[in-house]
């Protein structure tokens, strides 16, 4: 495959150009596969951030009065645009983030999907429902959902264009108003797809986006908006949820994961093996739902273990910005060093490295091979602690029992896959396991693409959902309205002590009216 040419450079430096007032302090973004330095962002400050939400929260009035009708037209034409402009957007999240073109185009896709699934159905999810009242034809109660007003995302570096603006989309569609915090690596890849709702039509004051680092614009962000959206580690999802319980504000948040596969005999070997490749090093195993436990029946556990480290050894690395190679790079030397130090504690503590386990700088900085690891014991790091990178280690078990109580053996609780002799057998183990998303015969891809279902952690994994009516709700305050007719439950119009027999009358009468 052909490495970043001159003229492919030249054409991100373009894409990532961005005027910037002199004196402000600024960041450079560099090309991840090859280092080089692609642009500069100017880096927020907490006043940046204190403007932003003033200017927000004064649009978001005008925008919470919209109907939501003439909202999902603007979401519409944005996943018109971002199918349009797909190359461009796939070209800066590879130099950004150094993934594969595959991989980056998944995430593009993404964008469009999520768009077009909450263009469709917001204006049912949000619109105002009738439950039973209290009493039945003498109370009528409605629920409202009307928005929270500001929401601070916060969004992580691996998927850097999804993660920016999908929660962003029903939060918006619910009739908020939105201040981002993109990561510092990845500034442009929100920056380009915010540009683009601009362009379908969304008011510029509705969405302000502050790069800068967490400790200033991320605090700022927790201290002034009404709500928080986070993608990250668990231990900053830990320490943003004390902050924003402080303040009572709601928060959701997708977290770390040490996902599992469980594979028992009577699967076709050779399926499994493919799917287990995307599983474990689609977008180079930077991925929250990626798997990096696998429980083989010892049954079919030597034939599979040996044909999965064979088709490892022969996957396609490569720093291009072509189609066809299945894994890129890592997105930072820190990253390199976090993988490298799991690997070499493993194989110092007794693991057997079949496939991979070297850093390979020869294709580009940030190069590390897929892992598998065997004889992976309790005492090692990379048994317990999510590696987030291209490791993996295969563990044989004695049976399905023993596969589910070792795959939820773990305090997180993100996503898990299952592959079994039947569909059927694959869904019975699939209730078992404690997972917020668990796919049956893949490895992530389908319940993460299903955006009419929630996603979401269990455990350390995660608060709330995103995706599904979860996923709009949340960014509003429901209302309950309830309009006496008929009497006064005071009984004011009634005897007291013929309105005192009368009321048990009519709880008792409850039972047999419908939806009661």
């Amino acid at each position: 495959m052909p490495a970043p040419t001159a003229a492919t450079f030249d054409r991100l430096v373009a894409l990532a150009s961005v005027d910037v007032a002199a004196g402000r302090e600024t960041r450079p973004v560099v090309e991840v596969f090859t280092g080089r330095e692609m642009a500069t962002v100017p880096v927020g400050t907490r006043d940046d951030v204190l403007a932003a939400v003033e200017t927000v929260r004064a649009a978001q009035k005008a925008w919470a009065a919209t109907p939501v009708s003439e909202r999902a037209k603007v979401f519409h034409k944005y996943r018109d645009l971002v199918l349009k402009h797909r190359a461009s957007l796939i070209d800066m999240a590879q130099a950004e983030t150094g993934k594969s073109r595959s991989a980056a185009q998944e995430e593009v896709l993404d964008i469009a999907m999520t768009s077009r699934h909450y263009a469709r159905t917001a204006a049912d999810l949000l619109k105002s429902k009738r439950v039973p009242g209290m009493l039945p034809v003498l109370t009528k109660t409605r629920i409202n959902y009307q928005p929270k007003g500001v929401i601070g995302i916060i969004s992580p570096w691996n998927y850097p264009m999804t993660l920016a603006v999908s929660d962003a989309i029903p939060a918006l569609l619910a009739g908020n108003g939105v201040v981002l915090k993109p990561d510092s690596q990845t500034p442009y890849c929100a920056l380009a797809c915010v540009e683009l709702l601009y362009q379908a039509g969304l008011p510029r004051d509705l969405f302000a986006v502050v790069p800068g680092p967490g400790s200033v614009v991320g605090t700022a962000i927790v201290d002034t908006t009404d709500y928080l959206m986070f993608t990250g580690s668990t231990a900053t999802g830990q320490l943003l949820a004390e902050q924003t319980g402080r303040r009572l504000i709601g928060f959701s948040a997708e977290l770390g994961g040490k996902n599992a596969m469980v594979v028992t005999k009577g699967v076709k070997i050779p399926e499994v093996v493919d799917a287990a490749v995307r599983a474990c090093f689609s977008n180079s195993g930077q991925l929250c739902i990626s798997i990096e436990r696998i429980y083989v029946e010892k049954a079919i556990a030597e034939k599979f273990t040996a044909a999965f480290a064979e088709r490892v050894k022969r996957m396609t690395l490569a720093a291009t910005y072509e189609f066809g190679v299945e894994m890129g790079s890592l997105i930072s030397e820190d990253q390199v060093k976090a993988i490298s130090n799991h690997v070499d504690d493993a194989k110092v503590k007794g693991a057997t490295v079949l496939a991979g386990g070297r850093a390979r700088p020869d294709i580009g900085p940030m190069f590390y091979e897929p892992t598998v690891l065997t004889d992976v014991t309790d005492d090692m790091e990379c048994a317990a602690t999510e590696t987030f990178g291209p490791l993996v280690s295969i563990y044989p078990v004695d049976s399905v029992d023993e596969a589910v109580e070792r795959a939820n053996a773990t305090e997180y609780g993100l996503n898990a896959s299952v592959w079994a002799r039947t569909k059927a057998e694959g869904e019975a183990i699939a209730a078992r396991l404690r997972a917020g998303t668990v796919n049956v015969d893949e490895g992530y891809a389908p319940t993460w693409g299903s955006t009419g279902a929630p996603m979401g952690g269990m455990g350390v994994s995660g608060v709330g959902r995103r995706h599904g009516v979860d996923g709009i709700l949340k960014f509003t305050e429901s209302q309950t309205v309830s309009t006496t007719r008929l009497i006064n439950l005071g009984g004011r119009r009634l005897p007291p002590k013929l309105w005192a027999k009368a009321l048990p009358v009519f709880i008792r009468a409850m039972k047999y009216y419908p939806g009661r």
